[in-house]
């Protein structure tokens, strides 16, 4: 995967800190989405002068009149052949304020789970529509999946607006049929910006030929948009991922040392803390907290640290530290919102299935379906008896051992599970937390 010149420049030793814009790229099929990734990268100055030489000659010898963007995120053969996008395609760039990771996501519907692993961890999302058709099923489908997924910030991008003479009722006719569309859905927040991926209008400036739109360019609203409170600040979670204990140690301050190292998924922490340790229920405080550039006053998701604790307790892989009068559901009964991602299997009652959570791995059996979700109308299945490929349902799953969860629409970290085939080792679903029992 590539690294661009200006995300190398602003990770450099000195660089100051930024924070970084995770986003994803939805919409139908030839929506302009690779192009719209292309235009980014180009405009932004952060791709390499042969990158761009290849995307040159390659469009020269596609007999196109113009340098294709696309082809800069549509890495693969197949992709370049057939001028789809199949897989998740992950660029990285920087301007001088932030920097991003894009993930370019197919619109094709037999990929819906390739779009759902992309914007699974994504602060932002962009939804593209073709000036030309408007709303379309699959901007629908995308636009659900992004909400059920917990995308905190959605963008209606309208492209290709110079096909449409960079008309502005086109554009607020789709923005208000939109709006009504969303207005069912649970969006925090929704920005609308025209643009024309292929020319450039809007993406990094403001386009002159729509002097009538007084909003930012697209980048702008990339650049500023408030992602610090995204994540929660309130309930401290901590799933251990490992033990460090240097038994080996010459330093003799060294070897009495047990740390607990993983990733903060919630609240802020710092030494002196009264904790809690799940699933024994005991209670210390923080002593302190390691990181290899040394110990830190304070720390808060997504940080991954040590944290050493005042008192010796029983802690292992998988179990979580709290705030005693903060805790995580504890449960071995989950309902959840699954998005069934095999081709090799259905999900059906009775199904035996790996469970990931967080740094916890259980066994779990589906002890109910109670419905199957028609992403396009809302509609629910309740006569449904099973899930196959990019469908998506309500199920209750029964585990082996309790997890330590909080609800997907809390916490994205400690409501959402992974769920894998016992006899492949294959991942065969992604589901998001709404109850435990």
């Amino acid at each position: 995967m590539p690294v661009t010149s200006a995300a190398g420049a602003a990770t450099g030793e000195g660089a100051r800190p930024m924070d970084i814009l995770r986003l994803a790229t939805a919409g139908s099929v030839d929506d302009g989405k690779s192009t719209l990734i292309g235009r980014l990268l180009y405009d932004s100055k952060a791709i390499l002068e042969d990158q761009l030489a290849a995307v040159e000659r390659t469009s020269r010898a596609r007999g196109e009149d113009y340098t294709n963007l696309a082809l800069l995120t549509d890495g693969l053969r197949a992709e370049r052949e057939q001028g789809i996008t199949i897989d998740v395609a992950y660029r990285y760039f920087a301007t001088p304020r932030r920097k991003f990771i894009i993930a370019d996501t197919p619109g094709h519907i037999q990929y819906t789970r390739n779009m759902v692993t992309g914007a699974s961890t994504a602060d932002l999302a962009i939804v593209l529509v073709d000036a030309r058709n408007g709303l379309t099923e699959q901007s629908r489908r995308h636009a659900f999946l992004t909400t059920l997924l917990r995308v905190p910030h959605l963008v209606l991008a309208v492209n290709k607006m110079d096909l449409v003479d960079y008309d502005q009722a086109t554009f607020e006719r789709i923005s208000e049929e939109f709006a009504a569309f969303a207005a069912k859905l649970e969006i925090g927040d929704l920005t609308f910006v025209p643009i024309s991926a292929l020319h450039g209008d809007n993406v990094v400036q403001r386009s002159a030929n729509m002097p009538w739109f007084d909003g930012p360019s697209l980048l702008h609203h990339l650049e500023h948009v408030h992602i610090a409170s995204d994540r929660n600040l309130i309930d401290v979670r901590f799933p251990v991922q490992y033990v460090i204990r240097p038994h080996q140690a010459t330093d003799p301050e060294l070897h009495d040392y047990r740390g607990y190292a993983g990733q903060v998924a919630g609240g802020v922490l710092k030494p002196g803390d009264e904790v809690m340790h799940l699933p024994s229920g005991l209670t210390t405080k923080i002593q302190r907290i390691d990181t290899a550039q040394g110990p830190l006053p304070e720390v808060f998701p997504p940080m991954s640290v040590t944290l050493v604790l005042e008192d010796d307790l029983d802690i292992s892989r998988g179990d979580m530290i709290c705030r005693p009068h903060n805790q995580p559901w504890v449960s071995q009964d989950i309902e959840a919102m699954v998005c069934w991602m095999s081709e090799s299997r259905t999900l059906a009652r009775r199904d035996r299935l790996i469970v990931k959570h967080t740094t916890r791995t259980v066994k779990a059996i589906v002890r109910d379906l109670h419905y199957r979700l028609d992403v396009n109308t809302l509609h629910r299945d309740e006569t449904a008896d099973h899930l196959g490929l990019n469908e998506v349902g309500r199920v209750t799953l029964r585990l082996t051992q309790p997890l330590f969860c909080d609800p997907y629409s809390r916490n994205r970290q400690t409501g959402g599970l992974i769920l894998i085939d016992e006899a492949t080792n294959a991942t065969v679903g992604a589901a998001m937390i709404t109850e435990g029992h």
